[in-house]
């Protein structure tokens, strides 16, 4: 006799269950939530505000007016359009840089096996355990120097910023990257150098393809970290039509009561489009990205 399977009625789960099990992370996620989007919301606010300052903006959209942002693109002593277009060479460049040199760096570490290799990784390592800026007294001193030689790369010129950064952040990319070529298998290297193709052959037809992620992610870091900086940037740019936004924007509330601070806000509004266009184009490769080295 065949016998008929009763289905079992699911008992409901009461609230403090519920809440004890599941509920408590929606709670931590929307509180994260509205943690991380009031500075936004804020920024935006002030942007719209025509008061100028940060006195009497703290109700959000209390007033809305595109003065700050005329203001911001008319203003003939604030060329923003230019700091604009300055911040998008020399992120792009920078990103695509890094984003080559460290594919290099970490393919030759990856898959080849040559003396002083393990004291090469932990060389980079220890030179990412130090800022940036604390060189920064000697990177004047080189950039000066160098301008007497090659001014084309010296102080006051983008290629010379750009050169910074690319050193700056070879290290933590190379080790970022190293960790993804290592997992991609090593039989398809075999494979292709049976068939007769080079180094040069596999990694710009075959490996760059299977990296794809990494690329992403490091060329969106590399291009958020100069599109951002100020110290050497500020250092290094000393013409005002040279400078990029982060540099350019600064000079809005460089004074201690200042009444740009809508100027300012609208400035950084408008500069945050390009990054979140970028990371929104890249969103899929991201995670991926992130994760996949870490598992090696």
């Amino acid at each position: 006799m065949t016998e008929l399977l009763v289905p079992i009625p699911r008992r409901s789960m009461g609230f403090k269950r519920w809440f004890r099990e599941v509920g408590w992370r929606h709670l931590v996620g929307v509180i994260a939530v509205l943690f991380s989007i009031f500075p936004l919301l804020y920024v935006l606010s002030v942007s719209f505000n025509p008061i100028g300052t940060l006195t009497g903006s703290n109700q959000l959209f209390r007033s809305f007016d595109l003065g700050n942002y005329v203001e911001l693109l008319s203003n003939p002593d604030a060329p923003f359009l230019k700091w604009f277009l300055n911040t998008l060479v020399v992120g792009t460049i920078s990103g695509v840089g890094s984003v080559f040199l460290g594919a290099l760096a970490a393919y030759a570490f990856s898959r080849m096996r040559f003396a002083g290799r393990r004291a090469g990784l932990l060389s980079l390592l220890l030179v990412q355990m130090f800022p940036q800026f604390l060189a920064i007294t000697a990177i004047f001193l080189l950039m000066v120097t160098i301008s007497d030689i090659w001014p084309q790369f010296g102080l006051g010129t983008h290629a010379g910023l750009i050169l910074i950064y690319l050193g700056g952040a070879l290290g933590v990319n190379t080790f970022l990257m190293y960790g993804f070529f290592n997992t991609v298998p090593t039989s398809i290297d075999e494979a292709a150098k049976i068939d007769g193709a080079s180094h040069a052959r596999i990694f710009f037809t075959i490996i760059l393809r299977l990296v794809m992620p990494i690329l992403a992610v490091v060329g969106l870091l590399s291009f958020i970290s100069a599109a951002g900086e100020f110290v050497i940037a500020s250092v290094i740019l000393t013409d005002p039509d040279s400078q990029t936004l982060a540099v350019g924007l600064y000079t809005f509330v460089s004074q201690a009561q200042s009444k740009n601070w809508g100027v300012f806000t609208a400035g950084a509004v408008i500069s945050a489009i390009p990054i979140v266009t970028l990371f929104l184009f890249l969103q899929k490769y991201i995670v991926s990205g992130l994760t996949a080295g870490s598992v090696k």
